[in-house]
């Protein structure tokens, strides 16, 4: 299986939804679509976005794709071992 973001091939991806859970289930809307991702790449969104910015301003892959910040991350993620557990950093952004 492949990320969908750093497109490296790992034995098990998590589901990322798009505009967050919180903000479809608070709206009684459906949830929405969402990507298979690796656990390194989800846990480094939600270091770095809190849930308003990723519903308004990163709710497509190519968004999340093009952000500078996940940028430098997913550059430097497709060098490391997909066996070896990622320590993410970074910080919410503010909205």
């Amino acid at each position: 299986m492949q990320c969908e973001l750093c497109d490296r091939q790992m034995e098990a991806l998590t589901a990322h939804h798009l505009v967050p859970k919180q903000n479809t289930k608070r709206k009684n809307e459906d949830p929405s679509p969402t990507i298979d991702i690796c656990s390194a790449c989800h846990r480094q969104i939600h270091s770095l976005f809190d849930n308003k910015h990723l519903a308004q301003e990163l709710n497509t892959v190519e968004k999340l794709k093009n952000d500078p910040e996940l940028q430098k991350f997913i550059s430097w993620i497709k060098k490391q071992k997909t066996d070896k557990r990622i320590q993410v950093r970074g910080k919410k952004a503010r909205s």
